[in-house]
């Protein structure tokens, strides 16, 4: 689950609003060489959506993403119906979808109830998640970060019998809406359990998109004298209109490995926006204004790396359009 914006927090938020910020470009030698692009948007970005989207919609979208290229798309939530009422369908959903040869589907599980649905379901790879917030941990998922971390390991336990890869989230790593400021030293140490349990990738999350890119540099420094690089992903909201600059900031601090992974998601499909009717940016959540396309990200990579031929071949741009107009 991902909070979602409101007022409240909105007010909160007030000492971490950030001024328009403009990184370098200028260098293409400080670019990866190689970008894994993770698209999140039938699971992240359809979870909050108020109208109940139709179970042969969801499966329309990730079945085109498929064809895309795209090499992971996250499927669905086996989250209780009762907390994310559209991810009620998502045993449907997962059984549903084409498996195109090369593409990862993980589905998010957030406890070993979940995670035995989601096997049963089908599932090849499965997510968890857990915050660098404690406060946060608590609104969002009502327990303790000890609690939480206790989920994860029984998932992790289970999912080691099974050979199914787990893939970790930590939410938060740039601010919290109740904390506050969040430490890169706290960031390292939760991502650090984590990885430590047997996550094979964490994506990092700012979560509420209050991230700069002096804020990215300074996690993401904290976070590689722990954990290695090429297990490190970066989960960028827009909010306020940073997403693309965190991002950049990420790829460049990390510039010496090819293996750093951005996330993306794309409710509904329209245009590929990166969200629809709120906050958006590379995976993102209510409350911001801008508009944001996935092929923003593709532009950015092919402009740092116009030579470089994985870096150009990731997903076709006209594939991603036709997504966008059919959906």
């Amino acid at each position: 689950m991902e909070f979602s914006g409101s007022s409240l927090v909105s007010r909160k938020l007030c000492w971490l609003k950030p001024r328009p910020v403009q990184v370098s470009t200028s260098s293409v030698g400080t670019f990866p060489k190689r970008v894994k692009i993770v698209e999140v948007g039938p699971r992240d970005g359809l979870q909050n959506e108020k109208n109940i989207i139709p179970t042969p919609t969801k499966i329309k979208l990730v079945d085109m993403l498929s064809e895309t290229g795209l090499p992971v798309i996250e499927v669905t939530s086996f989250v209780s119906p009762k907390w994310v009422p559209q991810m009620a369908d998502h045993t449907e959903v997962l059984k549903g979808i084409q498996k195109f040869p090369g593409v990862n589907y993980p589905v998010l599980t957030p406890n070993l109830r979940a995670f035995q649905t989601a096997v049963a379901a089908g599932a090849k790879e499965v997510a968890v998640f857990v915050a660098a917030s404690e406060l946060f941990t608590k609104k969002n998922v009502n327990c303790s970060t000890d609690e939480s971390f206790q989920r994860c390991d029984e998932i992790l336990k289970a999912a080691r019998v099974a050979g199914i890869p787990v893939r970790g989230y930590v939410s938060c790593v740039l601010g919290c809406p109740y904390e506050g400021k969040i430490s890169p030293a706290k960031v390292a140490k939760v991502t650090k359990k984590i990885y430590s349990m047997g996550c094979y990738e964490i994506s990092l999350g700012d979560t509420i998109g209050v991230g700069t890119p002096g804020l990215m540099k300074a996690m993401l420094s904290a976070v590689m004298q722990e954990v290695p690089v090429s297990a490190l992903a970066v989960h960028c909201h827009d909010t306020y209109g940073q997403a693309l600059a965190n991002t950049l900031m990420a790829l460049q601090v990390i510039r010496a490995c090819p293996r750093l992974k951005v996330q993306v998601h794309s409710p509904k499909g329209h245009g590929l926006k990166l969200c629809e009717g709120g906050g958006e940016g590379l995976e993102v959540e209510a409350g911001g204004e801008g508009k944001r396309r996935l092929t923003a990200v593709f532009h950015l990579c092919f402009q740092q790396a116009p030579t470089v031929p994985k870096a150009q071949s990731c997903v076709p741009g006209p594939k991603l359009a036709v997504v966008g107009t059919d959906m």
